[in-house]
C-alpha cells in the first residue's frame, strides 16, 4: 500500500513486475501504471494513504523485519542506482523494537539514500529521539553519475560510533552517544534493513513520468 512519507508508489507485494531476482541480482523496479488501492475507502476524504481508488505508481520494498535483525558490524550492499526526477531508493535499518516504541525513538540508519533531484549527491543519516523528540545527523558525498556503475554502500556499526563508507571512501561518523538516555540507546539494539524503491513524497519531490520505470538493482547484501 501507500505507507510513508506521502510518497506516489503503491508498494506491491509477491509482484515481479516490481520486485524479482534475475541474472544473480535482485531488481526493483518503479513504474508508472495504474494499481488498485486496497485501502481504498471513499468516506475517507483527505487521507492520503485511503482516500485514491487507484495509484499511479507501483514499486516495492524489501525488508528482513521478523527474519533477520543485527547489531553492530559491517553492512555493505553492493548497488546500481536508478535515476531522474523523482526517484528516492534507500538502503536503511530500523530498530526491531518500533512496533513498541515507535519511531524515531527505535532509531533509523540510513545507509544509503540518493534523491533524483539532486543527482550528484549521496547521502547518510541517522534518525533518533531519546526523548520523544526528531532528531538526525548526517552528510552526503558529492559523486559525478552515482547510477552508471555498481557501487559498494556501507556502514562500519560499534557501540561508539557508525562510520558510512561509498566505496572506500568514509564520509561521515556518527557518535552514538549523542542518542542516550536514561533507559536505551536506539543505536546500541537490534536493528533489520531494508531496500526500497520509492517514487516522489517528501524528499523525492516531483516524479519526471518520462524516465519511468526505473529500476534499484543490488548485486548483494552482506
Amino acid at each position: 500500500g501507500f505507507v510513508r512519507n506521502e510518497e506516489k508508489q503503491y508498494y506491491t507485494q509477491a509482484r515481479k513486475e516490481n520486485a524479482r531476482v534475475e541474472h544473480g541480482v535482485l531488481t526493483i523496479e518503479g513504474r508508472k501504471e495504474h494499481f488498485p488501492n486496497a485501502q481504498y475507502d471513499p468516506r475517507a476524504k483527505g487521507n492520503w494513504q485511503r482516500d485514491r481508488k487507484k495509484a499511479d505508481y507501483t514499486s516495492a520494498c524489501i525488508t528482513t523485519e521478523g527474519k533477520a535483525s543485527w547489531t553492530y558490524g559491517r553492512i555493505e550492499v553492493r548497488a546500481k542506482l536508478p535515476h531522474g526526477k523523482g526517484v528516492w531508493p534507500a538502503i536503511w535499518t530500523l530498530g526491531t523494537n518500533i512496533s513498541k516504541i515507535g519511531w524515531p525513538r527505535c532509531g533509523e540508519i540510513d545507509i544509503m539514500e540518493f534523491v533524483g533531484h539532486t543527482p550528484d549527491k549521496v547521502h547518510g543519516t541517522v534518525h533518533y529521539g531519546p526523548d520523544g523528540k526528531h532528531l538526525s545527523q548526517g552528510d552526503k558525498l558529492t559523486v559525478d553519475k552515482p547510477w552508471e556503475d555498481f557501487h559498494v554502500y556501507a556502514i562500519e556499526w560499534e557501540a561508539d560510533r557508525i562510520d558510512f563508507f561509498f566505496d572506500d571512501t568514509k564520509y561521515f561518523t556518527f557518535k552514538t552517544a549523542a542518542a542516550d538516555s536514561d533507559s536505551t540507546n536506539a543505536f546500541r539494539q537490534p536493528h533489520y534493513l531494508l531496500l526500497n524503491l520509492a517514487l516522489g513524497g517528501s524528499w523525492g519531490s516531483r516524479i519526471d513520468d518520462s524516465v519511468l520505470p526505473q529500476q534499484f538493482v543490488t548485486d548483494y547484501v552482506r
